[in-house]
């Protein structure tokens, strides 16, 4: 009797251990020393499909031990998560945007990361007669001339602004129901695949092109023209506005952006050897 309360005493103490050490690891793991740091990404879907996330964090992790969740989705909607306060750091590609968002107060600085360039693709038979031009606007003018498919990502994104600004400089009108017109609202990859599957033209990045697998008759029909360059910027969301935010950890991801680890990995990130993007960040 006595020995059998004590075996219960004792398994009881051992159970009474092992819930206190499990309240000692949860509380270590709670505190900000022991905890992983992290922060939020808001960017594009053209890096984040494009496999440079992939590609450059794990880099950038091993050394800081900071995680970075991406959230991809078109520059527009990356900036309004970022105003609302729900990302600590905004990396996007449209530049007028990008110092909107700076002089709204969104953030105190744009600074430039890296760059590649816009390419017009569209079916090898080539109705519009575009193949192997350098001026993009003569080769949006003959898209709308002729009247061929056009598929538009229609999402705010950083693509969908720069083939904007290519109407509004024809003075084409492309709001409203036209025919040759079709917009997806979705990301670069789901657009493309639009475009695949009704042999229709479209702006894409060269980045996500690259790695687009199914591209069935569609090829680079466009490229060079100096209206293609497609310039990255990153700003951490302002702190003052938002207190949540993690200034610290962003500063580091961002300071890492433009150092030269950082500029190297993001120069090394090749697909089928070819270069995706080209740091270009100001020493």
């Amino acid at each position: 009797m006595h020995d059998s309360t004590f075996i219960i005493n004792t398994n009881t103490m051992n159970r009474f251990s092992q819930l206190l050490l499990i309240c000692l690891l949860s509380s270590w793991s709670l505190n900000p020393v022991y905890a992983q740091r992290s922060i939020v990404l808001s960017s594009t879907t053209s890096t984040e499909q494009s496999g440079f996330f992939g590609y450059i964090l794990p880099t950038f992790e091993k050394k800081t031990g900071i995680q970075v969740k991406v959230v991809a989705v078109g520059t527009g909607q990356a900036l309004d998560i970022g105003r609302r306060g729900d990302a600590d750091v905004v990396f996007v590609h449209d530049k007028l945007a990008e110092e909107k968002f700076v002089t709204d107060g969104f953030s105190e600085q744009r600074i430039e990361v890296m760059y590649n360039d816009f390419v017009l693709i569209g079916p090898k038979i080539d109705q519009a007669k575009i193949a192997g031009g350098k001026d993009v606007l003569n080769a949006f003018r003959k898209v709308s001339d002729t009247k061929v498919l056009f598929v538009s990502r229609g999402d705010k994104s950083g693509t969908h602004a720069a083939e904007l600004r290519f109407w509004k400089e024809l003075n084409v009108s492309v709001s409203g129901q036209l025919p040759w017109y079709k917009e997806t609202g979705s990301g670069m990859g789901p657009a493309l695949n639009t475009a695949s599957a009704m042999n229709g033209y479209i702006l894409s990045d060269r980045a996500t092109w690259l790695t687009f697998k199914n591209r069935g008759d569609l090829a680079i029909l466009v490229q060079g023209d100096p209206k293609l360059f497609n310039q990255y910027g990153v700003m951490l969301v302002s702190s003052s506005k938002f207190p949540q935010i993690k200034k610290v950890e962003g500063q580091i991801f961002i300071d890492w952006l433009i150092s030269k680890e950082g500029q190297d990995t993001i120069a090394s990130f090749k697909v089928g050897n070819e270069q995706l993007f080209f740091p270009n960040a100001k020493k």
